[in-house]
Protein backbone atom coordinates (compact mmCIF):
# COMPACT_ATOMS: atom_id res chain seq x y z
CA UNK A 1 0.00 0.00 0.00
CA UNK A 2 0.96 3.51 -0.87
CA UNK A 3 -0.16 6.88 -0.76
CA UNK A 4 -0.76 9.07 -3.74
CA UNK A 5 -2.06 12.17 -4.13
CA UNK A 6 -3.69 12.10 -0.38
CA UNK A 7 -5.21 8.65 -1.86
CA UNK A 8 -4.17 5.54 -0.22
CA UNK A 9 -3.56 3.14 -2.88
CA UNK A 10 -2.79 -0.93 -3.01
CA UNK A 11 -1.00 -2.44 -5.80
CA UNK A 12 -1.73 -6.24 -6.80
CA UNK A 13 0.32 -8.24 -8.87
CA UNK A 14 -1.74 -11.18 -10.93
CA UNK A 15 0.94 -13.33 -13.13
CA UNK A 16 3.34 -10.82 -14.70
CA UNK A 17 1.34 -7.83 -14.37
CA UNK A 18 0.45 -5.51 -11.75
CA UNK A 19 -2.67 -3.10 -11.13
CA UNK A 20 -3.51 -0.54 -8.85
CA UNK A 21 -6.49 0.16 -7.23
CA UNK A 22 -7.72 3.11 -5.40
CA UNK A 23 -9.41 2.65 -2.05
CA UNK A 24 -10.17 5.51 -0.09
CA UNK A 25 -11.79 9.10 -1.86
CA UNK A 26 -10.14 11.95 -2.74
CA UNK A 27 -12.55 14.86 -2.40
CA UNK A 28 -12.24 16.19 -5.77
CA UNK A 29 -12.39 12.65 -7.27
CA UNK A 30 -16.44 11.54 -6.36
CA UNK A 31 -18.32 10.94 -9.08
CA UNK A 32 -22.05 10.24 -9.27
CA UNK A 33 -23.63 7.16 -10.84
CA UNK A 34 -25.32 8.15 -13.47
CA UNK A 35 -29.07 5.79 -12.39
CA UNK A 36 -28.62 7.37 -8.89
CA UNK A 37 -27.12 10.89 -7.10
CA UNK A 38 -25.49 8.72 -4.57
CA UNK A 39 -21.52 9.69 -4.51
CA UNK A 40 -18.99 6.90 -5.40
CA UNK A 41 -15.63 8.03 -4.57
CA UNK A 42 -13.78 4.58 -4.56
CA UNK A 43 -12.70 3.95 -8.58
CA UNK A 44 -10.98 0.82 -10.10
CA UNK A 45 -7.96 1.91 -11.77
CA UNK A 46 -7.86 -1.53 -13.74
CA UNK A 47 -11.53 -0.57 -15.43
CA UNK A 48 -12.24 2.79 -14.07
CA UNK A 49 -15.67 1.27 -11.82
CA UNK A 50 -16.90 3.34 -9.27
CA UNK A 51 -18.38 2.30 -5.82
CA UNK A 52 -19.93 3.76 -3.07
CA UNK A 53 -18.64 1.67 -0.23
CA UNK A 54 -14.43 0.33 0.23
CA UNK A 55 -16.85 -2.80 0.98
CA UNK A 56 -17.85 -2.63 -3.09
CA UNK A 57 -14.54 -2.15 -4.42
CA UNK A 58 -12.78 -5.01 -2.73
CA UNK A 59 -15.55 -7.35 -4.11
CA UNK A 60 -15.01 -6.08 -7.67
CA UNK A 61 -11.23 -5.93 -7.26
CA UNK A 62 -11.32 -9.70 -6.85
CA UNK A 63 -12.63 -9.84 -10.43
CA UNK A 64 -9.24 -8.98 -11.64
CA UNK A 65 -7.44 -11.10 -10.11
CA UNK A 66 -8.82 -14.10 -11.37
CA UNK A 67 -8.54 -16.16 -7.88
CA UNK A 68 -12.17 -18.35 -7.86
CA UNK A 69 -11.37 -19.68 -4.33
CA UNK A 70 -15.21 -20.33 -3.45
CA UNK A 71 -16.48 -23.57 -5.16
CA UNK A 72 -20.44 -24.68 -5.40
CA UNK A 73 -20.74 -28.13 -3.90
CA UNK A 74 -23.99 -28.80 -6.39
CA UNK A 75 -22.06 -27.87 -9.80
CA UNK A 76 -18.77 -27.26 -9.37
CA UNK A 77 -18.61 -23.89 -10.61
CA UNK A 78 -15.84 -21.80 -8.94
CA UNK A 79 -16.50 -18.03 -7.33
CA UNK A 80 -13.90 -14.85 -6.75
CA UNK A 81 -16.07 -14.13 -3.52
CA UNK A 82 -18.37 -15.73 -0.56
CA UNK A 83 -20.75 -13.24 -1.54
CA UNK A 84 -20.96 -14.62 -5.35
CA UNK A 85 -21.10 -18.14 -4.08
CA UNK A 86 -24.41 -17.63 -1.73
CA UNK A 87 -25.96 -15.23 -4.53
CA UNK A 88 -25.25 -18.42 -6.97
CA UNK A 89 -26.85 -20.70 -4.47
CA UNK A 90 -30.03 -19.01 -4.98
CA UNK A 91 -30.44 -20.39 -8.31
CA UNK A 92 -30.05 -23.89 -6.88
CA UNK A 93 -32.48 -23.18 -4.45
CA UNK A 94 -35.61 -21.98 -6.79
CA UNK A 95 -35.46 -18.99 -4.46
CA UNK A 96 -36.25 -16.98 -7.59
CA UNK A 97 -38.38 -19.12 -9.80
CA UNK A 98 -40.20 -18.09 -13.32
CA UNK A 99 -43.73 -19.06 -13.04
CA UNK A 100 -43.86 -18.96 -17.07
CA UNK A 101 -40.98 -21.27 -17.63
CA UNK A 102 -39.42 -22.44 -14.50
CA UNK A 103 -36.11 -20.91 -14.73
CA UNK A 104 -34.25 -19.94 -11.97
CA UNK A 105 -32.36 -17.05 -10.93
CA UNK A 106 -29.53 -15.81 -8.36
CA UNK A 107 -31.95 -12.68 -7.23
CA UNK A 108 -35.49 -11.06 -7.36
CA UNK A 109 -33.73 -7.95 -9.93
CA UNK A 110 -32.40 -11.35 -12.64
CA UNK A 111 -35.85 -12.30 -11.80
CA UNK A 112 -37.88 -9.57 -12.83
CA UNK A 113 -35.66 -8.51 -15.93
CA UNK A 114 -36.15 -11.98 -16.98
CA UNK A 115 -40.06 -11.81 -16.54
CA UNK A 116 -39.96 -8.80 -19.59
CA UNK A 117 -39.18 -11.71 -21.91
CA UNK A 118 -42.36 -13.21 -21.48
CA UNK A 119 -44.08 -9.98 -20.93
CA UNK A 120 -42.61 -7.93 -24.03
CA UNK A 121 -42.60 -5.05 -21.18
CA UNK A 122 -39.34 -2.54 -22.28
CA UNK A 123 -40.49 0.14 -20.10
CA UNK A 124 -36.89 1.78 -20.84
CA UNK A 125 -37.15 4.08 -23.89
CA UNK A 126 -34.48 6.10 -26.00
CA UNK A 127 -35.15 9.77 -26.47
CA UNK A 128 -33.32 10.26 -29.46
CA UNK A 129 -34.55 7.25 -31.34
CA UNK A 130 -37.10 5.83 -29.59
CA UNK A 131 -35.64 2.46 -29.41
CA UNK A 132 -37.20 0.76 -26.14
CA UNK A 133 -35.09 -1.76 -23.85
CA UNK A 134 -36.00 -3.97 -20.96
CA UNK A 135 -32.82 -2.67 -19.04
CA UNK A 136 -31.67 0.57 -17.70
CA UNK A 137 -28.34 -0.41 -18.21
CA UNK A 138 -29.06 -1.43 -21.65
CA UNK A 139 -30.49 2.10 -22.42
CA UNK A 140 -27.45 3.68 -20.98
CA UNK A 141 -25.04 1.77 -22.89
CA UNK A 142 -27.09 2.40 -26.01
CA UNK A 143 -27.68 6.28 -25.11
CA UNK A 144 -23.62 6.11 -26.00
CA UNK A 145 -24.11 5.77 -29.48
CA UNK A 146 -25.69 8.97 -29.52
CA UNK A 147 -23.31 10.96 -27.33
CA UNK A 148 -19.89 9.25 -28.21
CA UNK A 149 -18.95 8.82 -24.62
CA UNK A 150 -16.45 6.21 -24.06
CA UNK A 151 -15.77 6.34 -20.31
CA UNK A 152 -13.83 3.38 -20.05
CA UNK A 153 -10.00 4.08 -20.49
CA UNK A 154 -7.20 2.11 -20.38
CA UNK A 155 -4.67 2.78 -17.53
CA UNK A 156 -2.05 0.95 -19.97
CA UNK A 157 -2.26 2.79 -23.53
CA UNK A 158 -5.15 5.17 -22.95
CA UNK A 159 -7.89 3.54 -25.61
CA UNK A 160 -11.35 4.65 -24.70
CA UNK A 161 -14.04 1.85 -24.88
CA UNK A 162 -18.04 2.47 -24.48
CA UNK A 163 -18.81 -0.29 -22.15
CA UNK A 164 -16.62 -1.77 -19.42
CA UNK A 165 -17.01 -5.11 -21.07
CA UNK A 166 -15.04 -3.79 -24.19
CA UNK A 167 -12.62 -2.40 -21.66
CA UNK A 168 -12.40 -6.29 -19.43
CA UNK A 169 -11.51 -7.89 -22.71
CA UNK A 170 -8.92 -5.28 -24.16
CA UNK A 171 -6.71 -5.83 -20.67
CA UNK A 172 -5.65 -8.91 -22.22
CA UNK A 173 -3.51 -7.04 -25.30
CA UNK A 174 -1.62 -6.21 -22.19
CA UNK A 175 -1.72 -9.20 -19.52
CA UNK A 176 -1.33 -11.54 -22.73
CA UNK A 177 -4.15 -13.74 -20.80
CA UNK A 178 -5.48 -16.26 -23.19
CA UNK A 179 -8.49 -17.96 -21.40
CA UNK A 180 -10.06 -19.65 -24.32
CA UNK A 181 -8.79 -22.82 -26.00
CA UNK A 182 -9.78 -25.20 -28.32
CA UNK A 183 -10.16 -28.64 -27.04
CA UNK A 184 -9.03 -30.36 -30.36
CA UNK A 185 -5.42 -28.77 -30.43
CA UNK A 186 -5.37 -26.86 -27.04
CA UNK A 187 -3.99 -23.53 -28.87
CA UNK A 188 -5.16 -20.28 -26.67
CA UNK A 189 -6.71 -17.43 -27.57
CA UNK A 190 -8.02 -13.95 -25.88
CA UNK A 191 -11.29 -13.72 -27.37
CA UNK A 192 -14.06 -16.33 -28.58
Amino acid sequence: MFVHNNVSCCVYYTGETSFEVKTEADSNDVTEHPHDDKPRPYVCTVCNKRFASKTGLNYHRERHTGEQLYSCTQCEKCFTSQQYLRSHMNAHTSKYKCSECGKCFQHNRALTMHSRIHSGEKPFECTECSKQFTQAGDLVKHSRVHSGEKPYNCHVCDKAFSVSGSLYSHMRVHTGDKPYKCHMCNKAFSSL
